[in-house]
């Protein structure tokens, strides 16, 4: 047998003054009750006494943007101020910043070119910009030739160079003062006339009396120049002087023959 349970009528407040809504049961005996009414705001003051009431002057704050402009300094201002007005005009070149100096090479370019005549002064510093040039030029030759033998004239630089600081220094004693630096400057620039060798053989016949005599003549001149350099610029070289042209053609005679064949 199922069993009863007294539920409690759910009693809604009556819209007062409203004809659509209809009138809620309610139970015998009970009250009406009032209708709803919005609390009313109060003028004394406000509601709630113990939050103070902070008030702003907007005219006052200035007005704060995200993408306002950057402030310089000007350049007349104190030491902790910013200067901004460097130009590039004292800024060096590129080429004297990377310690290439053009003006050098081009005057040790044209003393080589006199084998009469060699300033060794121009070469008492080293580089290897200008060895660096004829070399690319001297294998650029070759490969027009259709020989491709860029890696094989660096190597016998390199080589070269090794072979007179060795035997100069042999030669010379304690009291030897050519470094490999300066060795390798020197072979590199007295390249230029075996530069010129391989540009004129292009139009030369091989295998011909000319190219055999052309490259006597510019091993001669390669090798009076550098043999030059050499006793000048390192002290106790004139007494072996024979000795360093005896290498320096051994160089230069192999660096033809790489020409020639």
């Amino acid at each position: 047998m199922a069993k009863e349970f007294s539920v409690p009528p759910v009693v809604f407040p009556s819209s007062a003054g409203n004809p659509n809504v209809p009138h809620q049961r309610r139970p015998p005996g009970a009250a009406p009750m009032p209708p709803f009414q919005p609390p009313r705001p109060s003028n004394s003051g406000p509601a709630n006494p113990s939050i103070p009431f902070m008030s702003f002057d907007i005219g006052s704050t200035p007005a704060s943007s995200s993408f306002s402009a950057p402030v310089f300094a000007s350049s007349s201002g104190g030491g902790g101020s910013l200067s901004v007005s460097g130009s590039f005009e004292d800024e060096p070149p590129l080429l004297e910043e990377l310690g290439i100096n053009t003006r050098q090479i081009w005057r040790k370019t044209l003393s080589i070119l006199n084998p009469l005549r060699v300033n060794a002064n121009l070469h008492e510093d080293g580089d290897l910009s200008g060895p660096f040039l004829f070399l690319m030029a001297f294998g650029l030759f070759q490969l027009l030739a259709g020989k491709f033998h860029f890696g094989i004239i660096l190597g016998w630089v390199i080589v070269a160079a090794l072979f007179l600081y060795v035997v100069f220094n042999m030669l010379a004693g304690r009291n030897g003062n050519l470094d490999l630096y300066r060795c390798v400057s020197l072979v590199g620039y007295c390249m230029l006339p075996m530069v010129i060798f391989s540009a004129l053989s292009l139009f030369v016949p091989h295998g011909g009396v000319v190219i055999f005599t052309m490259a006597a003549a510019f091993v001669l001149w390669s090798t009076r120049v550098c043999t030059a350099l050499l006793v000048e610029l390192a002290s106790c070289g004139d007494e072996h002087r024979g000795l360093i042209a005896y290498a320096c053609l051994l160089v230069y005679m192999l660096f033809s023959l790489l020409i020639i064949f």
